[in-house]
């Protein structure tokens, strides 16, 4: 098996509004493969997909039933920590919830969270031991 994510999926409860908080909230741009069924935002070297929870459910054959924290984190790296300043004070006008003010952490970085309309949590970060592409690509060697 190739070393590779394709696809990240999140099940959500209601398609229009997660939909829209990515686009007005997040500012991103749904793929035209898009549809009344599924959505997609093209990251830089993979998706992020958003289906119905209960669907989504279905088609991995277990529960859709669950709540508190979900095991997993999606990150949004920044060049700088000013950046991550400038980022939370934007989503915080824009209605997002903010789970976790950013602040210097253990790791030597700084970081914050933000949850979408699902509470899947987003951390906003500067990691100064890990740089990025022009592409916002992040290598770690």
């Amino acid at each position: 098996m190739e070393q590779r994510l394709t696809i990240v999926g999140l099940g959500v409860n209601d398609l229009q509004t997660a939909s829209d908080f990515y686009e007005h909230k997040f500012g991103w741009k749904k793929t035209k493969s898009s549809n009344e069924n599924i959505v997609f935002f093209q990251l830089n070297g993979i998706l992020l997909s958003l289906y119905p929870r209960e669907k989504l459910a279905e088609d991995a054959t277990v529960d859709s039933e669950g709540s508190g924290f979900k095991g997993f984190t999606m990150a949004y790296n920044t060049r700088t920590k000013d950046e991550v300043d400038v980022l939370i004070d934007t989503l915080e006008k824009k209605g997002v919830k903010i789970v976790k003010r950013p602040e210097e952490v253990f790791w030597g970085g700084y970081s914050s969270y933000v949850a979408d309309m699902d509470d899947n949590l987003w951390e906003i970060a500067y990691n100064p031991f890990l740089p990025l592409d022009e592409y916002g690509n992040a290598f770690d060697k």
